[in-house]
């Protein structure tokens, strides 16, 4: 029997306080961003704001406020804007893949042009006080948020080709990482549903042995406050 103890579906949570840093547009929030293979979902806790998206069917603005659940596929670009204290639950695909690679941020195409260049241009370390890091955050933010805003213009002049470079270039910074995701799914989303397809198979031939198998999980963050894309974070290690 297949089984699998990851959190439902081999989703991940963790705890987001968005960004209260004035971008050049005046708008405060966090850093904009893509996601090639992930679905990713935001439950709201606290506050109120919007997501700001981009895809190839244009420029949206979605408001947010608790108790709203709004979620997206993979490829759109997100930008969450916090007006007064937004604090969000996020759900992952993949078992939190977004948070670990899969997630390309709309930096100035200068920026895109190699994995080298990209990763000296989205570093935040984990360690020294945390003022520099966060300036670091926030300059990264800041640098997101002028290639998203570059983007936006053209989309709504009409021209879809920055929007398709912005593809095809963080397509291109993904690629070597495939086969390490491709492992990732395997052992999460792929054997959650492998587990739930041979409990289906087990239960129409009248078996229930893994029902005898019940666990129970719980646990606290692994760690509150980190410096993420769009805030800090309180992230769970499941």
């Amino acid at each position: 029997m297949v089984t699998f103890e990851g959190l439902p579906g081999a989703v991940a949570v963790s705890h987001l306080t968005v960004y209260d840093w004035p971008a050049a547009d005046g708008l405060r929030g966090g850093t904009p961003h893509l996601h090639l293979t992930c679905f990713e979902g935001y439950v709201m806790v606290g506050g109120t704001g919007s997501v700001q998206t981009l895809t190839t069917t244009g420029f949206r603005q979605t408001p947010l406020a608790p108790g709203a659940l709004v979620w997206f596929t993979p490829g759109t670009i997100h930008r969450l804007v916090n007006e007064d204290g937004l604090r969000v639950v996020v759900l992952m695909q993949n078992s939190g893949l977004p948070e670990a690679g899969d997630a390309v941020l709309t930096l100035p195409p200068a920026l895109l042009t190699g994995p080298d260049v990209y990763a000296t241009a989205v570093a935040l370390s984990a360690d020294g006080p945390e003022a520099a890091r966060e300036r670091a955050a926030r300059t990264r933010r800041d640098l997101a948020v002028a290639g998203f805003l570059a983007l936006r213009e053209a989309a709504d002049e009409g021209d879809p080709e920055p929007l398709a470079a912005f593809h095809r270039a963080a397509a291109e910074l993904v690629r070597p990482r495939v086969e390490e995701w491709r492992t990732r799914w395997e052992r999460g989303a792929a054997m959650a549903a492998a587990a739930t397809a041979a409990q289906l198979e087990a239960l129409g031939r009248g078996q229930w042995d893994h029902l005898a198998g019940a666990r129970v999980h719980g646990q606290q963050p692994v760690e509150r406050g980190r410096f993420g894309m769009c805030g800090r974070l309180d992230v769970y290690r499941v």
